[in-house]
C-alpha cells in the first residue's frame, strides 16, 4: 500500500481546521490564567480548554509570557494555540500526572503556534528508573491531531508521545530536550501518521517508532521527511517495541547529526577509546524486531548523517515473545561519517532469518583502526538481549557490513573510506544465503588480503 502523502496531509490538515472556522477565540487570561511566574494556571487554562469544547470547539489562546501549569487536559475539538512569546511551564514541586499536555480518547485536536511548552525535565526526579515524570505532549488513541510550529523544550521524559493515535501530522516542530533521562524527540505509535520539517535535539531517540499495544495492531502508513535530527542514541529508530510490528514505512530526505549536548552519555569513556567523539550518537538507522511482530515494507532514502558510531543497524532478536520476522526493506542514498569501529550490521537469529534487504548507494566513511584481533573474533549471538549496536561487543570484525542470519540480501555501490589502517574485510558474511553483493569498494589503508569474509555463505554472489 503506498502512502498517498499529499492526501494525507491535505485531511488531517481540512479536518483539525474545520471546527475552528466559526469558533470564537478564548483567551487563558480571561479566565483568570496570569504570567506571573508563581501562579498556578492549571484550573483557569482547563475551565478555558473545557469551555471551548463544550461550546463546540475552537482557539483556546495563550499569550506572550510564563504560565505555570500542571497536567491539561485536550478535548474534542479543542486548538491550543501559542502566541510567539508564550509559555506553558510544567510545575515539579511532587506533581504527578502523564503529561503537560495530554489529549486521551479525543478528535479533532490541535496545538499549534510559535509559542513554547516547557517540560522542566531537571526539576523532576532524575534517572532511567524515575518514576512521575511527565511527557510534554501526549495523544493516546486520538484520531486528526496537528501539531504544527511550536517548540517543545527539555521535557522530563519522552518529549511528543503518540499512542494508538490515527490521522496525525506533526509538521515545522522545534524540539530541544536534553534535562533527564529518556528525553526521545519524536516516539510514534498509531497509523497514517506525517512527521515533516521538524528540527529535533534530544538525549535519547530522536525519532522511534514503537507498537506497544497488547492488541498487536500495527503502526503503520507512516511518512518521515525533511527532518533534522540529533541525538546521544539513536537518531532514526523502529523498536524496541514491537508487538503489533511496523508495516509500509517511508522515511526520506533527512539530515542526522551528534546533539549538541551530552549531559548523561559519555560513549567514549564507556569504550576503551574505540569511540573518537565524546558526544556521538548511537545509530543512525535502527531498526529492530526483537518483542514478536513483523517488520515489513521498509523504505528509507535520501539521508546524510554524521556523528554516530553506527550507521544502520538491523536486529532480528527474541527478547520478548516469540520470535517476529523482518523482511522487505529497501535503503539507497545514504552518506554516512561514523567514529567508532562498529560497522554496519543486519543480524537475525539462528532459525529466523532477515530477509529481503536491498542496500543501495551507500557511502560510509569511517573512523578504520580494526585490528586484527578486531577480525578474527568470535561474535556472540545473544539473542534475547536488548538490541542495540554495541550489543555484540564494541567492535565488529567488519570494516564496512556484518551479515549473519539473512537471505535474499542485495548490496549495489556500498563504499568504506577508511580514516585509519585496517585489517578487517569489508564485507563478513555468517550463515548468509541467496546475496549479491556489486560495487563493493574500500579507499584508505585497508590492510587486508580478504575483502569479503564467509562462514556457511550459500549462493551468495561477490562482485567488488
Amino acid at each position: 500500500m503506498k502512502i498517498n502523502v499529499k492526501r494525507l496531509a491535505a485531511m488531517v490538515a481540512l479536518t483539525v481546521a474545520a471546527f475552528t472556522a466559526s469558533a470564537k477565540d478564548l483567551l487563558i487570561t480571561d479566565y483568570g490564567a496570569k504570567a506571573d511566574g508563581r501562579t498556578d494556571n492549571t484550573a483557569s487554562i482547563q475551565k478555558a480548554i473545557d469551555e471551548c469544547s463544550t461550546k463546540g470547539g475552537g482557539k483556546v489562546i495563550v499569550p506572550g509570557g510564563e504560565f505555570l501549569s500542571r497536567g491539561l487536559s485536550l478535548r474534542n475539538n479543542v486548538n491550543l494555540h501559542l502566541y510567539a512569546g508564550a509559555k506553558i511551564s510544567a510545575i515539579a514541586n511532587g506533581a504527578k500526572y502523564p503529561s503537560l499536555v495530554f489529549a486521551d480518547e479525543v478528535q479533532n485536536v490541535s496545538v499549534t503556534g510559535q509559542g513554547t511548552l516547557f517540560g522542566n525535565g531537571g526539576k523532576f526526579p532524575i534517572g532511567e528508573e524515575a518514576a512521575g515524570r511527565p511527557y510534554i505532549l501526549y495523544f493516546k488513541n486520538c484520531k486528526n491531531v496537528l501539531v504544527e510550529d511550536v517548540h517543545l523544550l527539555h521535557s522530563a521524559a519522552w518529549t511528543l508521545r503518540l499512542f494508538g493515535s490515527e490521522h496525525v501530522m506533526v509538521r515545522g516542530v522545534s524540539i530541544y530536550s536534553h534535562a533527564n533521562f529518556n528525553n526521545d524527540g519524536i516516539d510514534i505509535d498509531g497509523k497514517d501518521i506525517i512527521i515533516t520539517g521538524c528540527n529535533i535535539d534530544s538525549g535519547d531517540d530522536a525519532i522511534c517508532l514503537k507498537n506497544e499495544d497488547p492488541s498487536k495492531r500495527v503502526t503503520e502508513n507512516i511518512s518521515i521527511t525533511n527532518c533534522i535530527a540529533a541525538s546521544n542514541c539513536n537518531l532514526i529508530k523502529m523498536g524496541t517495541g514491537s508487538i503489533g510490528g511496523f508495516k509500509n514505512i517511508s522515511i526520506s530526505n533527512c539530515t542526522l547529526r551528534r546533539a549538541t549536548e551530552s549531559p548523561f552519555h559519555k560513549w567514549a569513556e564507556k569504550a576503551d577509546h574505540f569511540i573518537d567523539q565524546e558526544i556521538t550518537g548511537i545509530s543512525g538507522i535502527a531498526l529492530e524486531v526483537v518483542d514478536g511482530g513483523a517488520l515489513d515494507q521498509v523504505t528509507i532514502s535520501n539521508i546524510t548523517m554524521t556523528g554516530v558510531q553506527t550507521p544502520i543497524l538491523m536486529r532480528l532478536g527474541s527478547r520478548k515473545n516469540p520470535t517476529g520476522s523482518f523482511r522487505n526493506v529497501i535503503i539507497s542514498n545514504i552518506t554516512a561519517t561514523c567514529h567508532s569501529r562498529m560497522s554496519s550490521m543486519i543480524a537475525g537469529v539462528e532459525g529466523f532469518d532477515v530477509q529481503n534487504v536491498t542496500l543501495r548507494d551507500i557511502m560510509v566513511n569511517s573512523v578504520g583502526g580494526g585490528t586484527r584481533q578486531d577480525a578474527d573474533r568470535k561474535v556472540p549471538e545473544k539473542d534475547q538481549e536488548y538490541p542495540e549496536n554495541r550489543m555484540f561487543g564494541w567492535t565488529l570484525p567488519a570494516s564496512g557490513l556484518f551479515i549473519r542470519h539473512a537471505s535474499n540480501i542485495h548490496i549495489d555501490n556500498f563504499q568504506v573510506r577508511l580514516a585509519n589502517p585496517d585489517v578487517r574485510p569489508a564485507l563478513y558474511l555468517d550463515d548468509v544465503k541467496q546475496l549479491k553483493a556489486t560495487n563493493i569498494k574500500v579507499d584508505g589503508n585497508y590492510i587486508t588480503d580478504r575483502s569479503v569474509y564467509k562462514a556457511n555463505a550459500v549462493n551468495c554472489s561477490i562482485n567488488p
